[in-house]
């Protein structure tokens, strides 16, 4: 596959900031376990907009967050030139879900309708609470009201369909709420 065509990407987490002197740096995981974002190889980083496959040499828990070393960057200066980069993998490495089931970044940037039709807003991030997942939906110039919501990620309940072909999401949902 030539790295011009359009591969599908999922992002995995992010490069924060340099970690010592060696050209470790940190990374923030949107995967759960944290750690599973190991899991992935190579690592595929944008920059200057092309995208570039970056292989993790060593990598560890460190506290209450993660840290690695990429391969061939072997000080501060050159690893401070990662911060900020998020890191994606190949779609196609990621574990098929279940019917009904999907990750939070293809719930992003939904629209999110009543089931009456009336437009809330878009899906801005997704919140884990503990007891369920929160939506955070996010009025838009053609939505009902500018204001944010927040509805409970309950499928079958709140949440009667989601269709990501057309990019919306119809929910069990009072606008004036």
């Amino acid at each position: 596959m030539s790295s011009s065509s359009a591969q599908e990407t999922m992002v995995l987490g992010k490069i924060t900031a340099v970690y010592g002197v060696k050209g470790w740096v940190k990374i923030y995981s949107f995967t759960d376990p944290m750690e599973n974002i190991f899991d992935y190889s190579p690592w595929l980083l944008k920059i200057d907009g092309r995208v570039k496959p970056v292989e993790v040499e060593s990598s560890k828990r460190h506290g209450k967050g993660l840290i690695a070393k990429l391969a061939g960057v072997d000080d501060r200066d050159l690893a401070r030139s990662y911060c900020g980069l998020e890191i994606s993998t190949d779609a196609n490495q990621l574990p098929q879900l279940e019917e009904g089931e999907y990750y939070w970044n293809q719930l992003q940037k939904l629209l999110v309708y009543t089931e009456s039709g009336v437009l809330l807003g878009k899906v801005s991030h997704l919140l884990e609470t503990g007891s369920n997942d929160v939506l955070v939906v996010k009025g838009t110039k053609d939505s009902v009201d500018q204001k944010e919501r927040l509805l409970p990620y309950l499928p079958e309940q709140v949440i009667k369909e989601i269709d990501l072909e057309t990019g919306t999401m119809r929910v069990d949902w009072d606008p004036e709420f």
